[in-house]
């Protein structure tokens, strides 16, 4: 399957906030309640917060669950300037958001609901 193909979802831990002009990802430290209890450490927060910067925030905006990874490289090409290898850095940072648990890719035709 061709990676421009996939869409992308957010996945179900994650929640998004506004600060600002950006977008602030946020989730759990640890996936169970037990955990957050008894192993978040001493004056540490039961979640992690990332702020995504301002392409970031353009991307992580167009993630809706319906778009394809081609689209939003298309959209974002105005954002970006047309710069030289633009849809590389936008791919490459699509992976990186599904390498770490932010974001699932999945075919067009998968049913998205029940997120």
């Amino acid at each position: 399957m061709n990676l421009f193909d996939l869409v992308p979802i957010i996945s179900e831990h994650i929640t998004t906030e506004k600060e600002g002009e950006l977008s602030v990802i946020t989730f759990p430290r640890f996936g169970s309640k037990f955990m957050r209890k008894y192993f978040t450490p001493k004056n540490k927060s039961e979640v992690i917060r990332i702020r995504l910067e301002e392409h970031g925030t353009a991307l992580w905006n167009l993630i809706d669950g319906n778009r394809t990874v081609m689209d939003i490289v298309n959209l974002l090409a105005e954002h970006f300037d047309n710069e030289k290898n633009y849809e590389y850095r936008i791919t490459t940072y699509i992976l990186q958001l599904r390498k770490q648990g932010f974001i699932k890719l999945k075919e067009k035709h998968e049913s998205t609901s029940g997120k």
